[in-house]
């Protein structure tokens, strides 16, 4: 019963910051890489930004300088702080996880609903 719970999403002006948070609820044994995707009408689902179990991180090209990916292990979330917002960041946002229920014994991919966020005027 492990579900990634999204939340911070909404709308906000060019320039401005919002930030996403996620957290693994259920029993889970350990958590590898999380991430942020996002998908706007019309394009693919694409990376946004990960970071591995320890501080390593990847952001895509369209993103870097202007957001921030972090997470606290001790309470399984993951953040995305999004800075310096531009109507091409419009998308529904989806948090990833590699983790590990307990029930399991392989890593399994997880995905969270989805939050929409909204850069306009």
């Amino acid at each position: 019963q492990v579900q990634l719970v999204e939340s911070g999403g909404g709308l906000v002006q060019p320039g401005g910051s919002l930030r996403l948070s996620c957290a693994a609820t259920g029993s889970v044994v350990n958590i590898n890489t999380m991430g942020w995707y996002r998908q706007a009408p019309g394009k693919e689902r694409g990376l946004v930004a990960t970071i591995t179990s320890g501080i390593w991180t990847n952001y895509a090209d369209s993103v870097k300088g202007r957001f921030t990916i972090s997470r606290d292990n001790a309470k399984n979330t993951v953040y995305l702080q999004m800075n310096s917002l531009k109507p091409e960041d419009t998308a529904v946002y989806y948090c990833n996880a590699l983790l590990r229920p307990s029930t399991s014994l392989r890593y399994d991919n997880y995905w969270g609903q989805g939050t929409q966020v909204t850069v306009s005027s």
